[in-house]
Order: structure tokens, then C-alpha cells, then sequence
């Protein structure tokens, strides 16, 4: 793992940095992770641009290559009233490797929390870009539709 931080940025290679920062921003968060699920394309793809609503708890991808969008976990129940605003990374790329993670209700599989992290596919820079509040339901078939 290669992860290290410039100034008031983290910096990572690869999807392990990725999940150390999820980890890191979970347990400062109160809720810490446990599960994680990386996105990939229909195609193979594992590049995309990322819109969210926190309020609403909505978060859209769109790969890189063949353009398709597809909503994050339970975001479809929720879409409607979402105000979706594009990512940009401080570099002014918006294309980035994306990994989601959720925090559990203890003693159980269901989601509490959802975080998207997100690594610069130009700068490698490397955070949590959005996370809310989440009743996600069980976190295999949660994590299934990321």
C-alpha cells in the first residue's frame, strides 16, 4: 500500500489505499465500516463519474466507456425527489475508481451507513466524496447493486 497525504489530501495507488481511507473516515465518523464492494462495469469497466444526493441518499455512476448509468444501492427508492450534482475532484477531473462500504447495526447484516469512496483516475487523490444514513436492508443484496 502506498498511501500518503499532501497538504490536507490522501493520496493512494489502488483500491487497498481506497478502503484505508474508507476505514479511516468511518471510524471518525462514528460509524465504522465492515463491508465493501468495488464497482465495475457491466463491460469490465472501472472507471466512472459519480452524482449524489446526500439528503436524499442517492448516488448515480456512470461509466467512462459505454456511458451506461446505474443507481447505487437502494438509491432507485429514492431518485425522485434527489437533486443529483456531479463530483469533481481538486484536480478538475471527474473520473474516478469508485469503492462503496457500509457500517452495520450491531449484531445484525443490515445496513446503517453507506460511504462512496472515491480515487482520482488523473491525480489519485483518494476520499469518502458522499455517505448518509442508510436502512439499506441486508448488506449482501445492498452491496449487489453498486
Amino acid at each position: 500500500m502506498s498511501l500518503y497525504q499532501k497538504e490536507k489530501y490522501w493520496y493512494g495507488i489502488n483500491r487497498d489505499d481506497l478502503r484505508l481511507e474508507i476505514i479511516r473516515y468511518s471510524r471518525l465518523n462514528g460509524y465504522e465500516t465492515k463491508e465493501f464492494a468495488s464497482s465495475f462495469c457491466r463491460y469490465g469497466n472501472h472507471i466512472f463519474y459519480l452524482e449524489s444526493d446526500e439528503n436524499e441518499g442517492v448516488a448515480r455512476r456512470i461509466c467512462t466507456q459505454c456511458h451506461h448509468s446505474h443507481l447505487m444501492g437502494d438509491s432507485a427508492k429514492y431518485i425522485e425527489d434527489a437533486e443529483l450534482e456531479e463530483h469533481i475532484c481538486i484536480c478538475d477531473n471527474q473520473q474516478f475508481e469508485l469503492e462503496s462500504a457500509v457500517a452495520l447495526y450491531d449484531g445484525s447484516n443490515d445496513v446503517r451507513w453507506y460511504y462512496i469512496g472515491c480515487r482520482c483516475a488523473i491525480c489519485s487523490l483518494i476520499g469518502v466524496f458522499a455517505d448518509w444514513k442508510c436502512e439499506g436492508g441486508n448488506t449482501t443484496e445492498f452491496l449487489a447493486k453498486i
